[in-house]
């Protein structure tokens, strides 16, 4: 067992009480240090890329016109300002999502609004996009592309970054194509790709606009704005009805968009070992917000099976939801994935994580005679 697992994560989840929120700024803090830093972080840098990178051939993939050097990208959410966008690489990851980005800033909703719920190596998250704004995110990621070493082809920056874009708070559910359209016209020229996010729970009504007649305008004005054609995602709750997916394929067609993401966090709280929150005294069931970690992993894989085989593999997906092993991993790939994100499992595996996920993938490639990624994607449906 690593360091993290043994020493750092029993501190952070029990021993010292740590607030989540104030854990996970510490953590960006000093990613973002590492990523700016000129002086003493390269070293660092470079001993961190050392112990948490992995690279094998047979991982790479081109999706997008996009190079992925490996599968494994870190899920919105995390980094939602783009603060630490030079180090992601270094920590193994293949791609990363910045966001959720709303185009005014917004403080979220109040504290506390992140619990931890360890007998289900779970989080409950109600943040409510908290964020500087898409400006102040355009602007950071045209600085970041200015002073970026070594970017892939495709990119402007060492590792594909995607920009998950939100609705406002204040504005209206009638004015969401408005809101999320301007949110894309400060951020088009520096993302390589863009995720729109109407799936969260955390923004009261977002999830109506998944319905098709809400949806559809938000996409059209997207795509008409789109002339670069950048990869427009759509990301979708795991909550949704298969018809209900099944619609938002169709407009995906429609609209030509690149991919689906799935999923967002779920709000069922049915198989939860948990039952009070610390931090408030309430039950689980209480509580407003997403759930994300283990208990969303067989939904998450259930709805990316179900998309892979509507579509016919012909839509790129990625998957999201419950990774925490590389046999969590290899699951979603063979039901359909080609790329997959992580965040809750990075939390509670640590740093280390995204190397042991690699090289099982690559392990798993090599006993069954394939000799790249792609050949794996949707394996279980020609089983």
């Amino acid at each position: 067992m690593d360091i993290y697992r043994s020493a750092i994560r029993p501190l952070l989840f029990s021993g010292l009480k740590v607030d989540p929120e104030f854990a996970h700024r510490q953590s960006l803090d000093l990613l973002n240090w590492l990523s700016e830093d000129q002086k003493i972080s390269p070293w660092l840098r470079q001993q961190i890329h050392r112990s948490c990178c992995f690279s094998h051939p047979a991982l790479s993939q081109l999706l997008w016109d996009l190079p992925f050097s490996n599968p494994l990208g870190l899920a919105a959410g995390f980094d939602k300002d783009g603060v630490a966008l030079g180090v992601w690489s270094d920590l193994g990851f293949g791609f990363t999502e910045v966001g959720t980005v709303t185009l005014h800033p917004q403080p979220g909703n109040p504290a506390p609004r992140l619990f931890r719920l360890v007998p289900d190596q779970a989080v409950l998250n109600r943040m409510g996009f908290n964020n500087q704004g898409a400006a102040a995110l355009a602007a950071r990621l045209k600085a970041q592309r200015a002073s970026s070493p070594g970017a892939v082809a495709g990119s402007a920056f060492p590792i594909p970054i995607g920009v998950n874009l939100g609705k406002s708070k204040l504005t209206p559910l009638d004015e969401a194509a408005a809101d999320y359209l301007g949110s894309f016209r400060l951020l088009k020229e520096w993302g390589d790709f863009f995720v729109i996010n109407v799936s969260s729970p955390n923004t009261p009504g977002l999830r109506s606009l998944q319905a098709s007649e809400q949806l559809a305008p938000i996409l059209e004005t997207l795509q008409q704005e789109n002339a670069a054609r950048k990869p427009l995602l759509i990301k979708i709750a795991p909550d949704l009805e298969w018809d209900e997916i099944a619609a938002i394929l169709e407009l995906a067609t429609t609209y030509h968009l690149a991919g689906i993401i799935a999923t967002n966090t779920t709000i069922r709280r049915d198989q939860l070992k948990t039952q009070r929150i610390t931090a408030t005294g309430n039950l689980v069931s209480e509580e407003a917000g997403g759930i994300s970690g283990a208990p969303l992993r067989q939904r998450s894989t259930e709805v990316v099976r179900f998309i892979y085989r509507q579509t016919h593999g012909r839509l790129p997906i990625i998957g999201v939801g419950g990774i925490f092993t590389p046999e969590d991993a290899w699951e979603k790939i063979t039901a359909g994935a080609s790329l997959l994100q992580v965040y809750t499992g990075w939390i509670y595996e640590g740093p280390w994580m995204v190397r042991r996920i690699l090289q099982g993938l690559v392990q798993r490639l090599e006993s069954r005679g394939l000799t790249t990624i792609a050949q794996a994607v949707g394996l279980d449906h020609t089983a």
